[in-house]
């Protein structure tokens, strides 16, 4: 399958500092492909308690990964200093599509990028549930 087209550090709305890890390299002296998904997740979350939407430990709902993917264009290793771009490609009644770039300081182009979507449910009978109004708004604020 061909990869897509990178976009531009412009085609993202929020921006977070990512600093690697000793730990994040393998065997073959870069940051192995499983770290990116921990960096979507935390660019994600981040931005979401930021932006004060995401109740981790209280909240009526709660979001479950049910689709994710990555293209990787280029290595990063220690000690690089990284940013994680994000982006809200779809927003529905229970779901969210997140789009992520992972750049290296400074650099227009991204290293990788990714996607995955979250399903609100609701925390006790996990059930999809519709957004709540905080969270709708700070998904909106990132829409593309």
């Amino acid at each position: 399958m061909p990869q897509s087209p990178q976009r531009a550090r412009e085609d993202y709305k929020y921006y977070t500092p990512i600093q690697t890890r000793w730990m994040d390299n393998d065997a073959y002296a870069h940051i192995n492909n499983v770290v990116y998904y921990s960096f979507f997740d935390t660019i994600v979350n981040g931005y979401l308690v930021a932006e004060r939407a995401l109740d981790i430990e209280g909240g009526a709902v709660i979001g479950l990964v049910v689709e994710t993917g990555c293209n990787y264009f280029a290595p990063a290793a220690f000690p690089d200093a990284l940013e994680g771009g994000l982006r809200v490609a779809h927003i529905g009644n229970s779901s969210v599509r997140y789009e992520l770039g992972v750049f290296r300081n400074g650099e227009d182009t991204p290293l990788a990028e990714g996607h995955f979507v979250h399903v609100y449910v609701d925390r006790k009978t996990r059930r999809p549930a519709s957004l709540p109004a905080p969270l709708r708004t700070a998904l909106q604020q990132a829409v593309v």
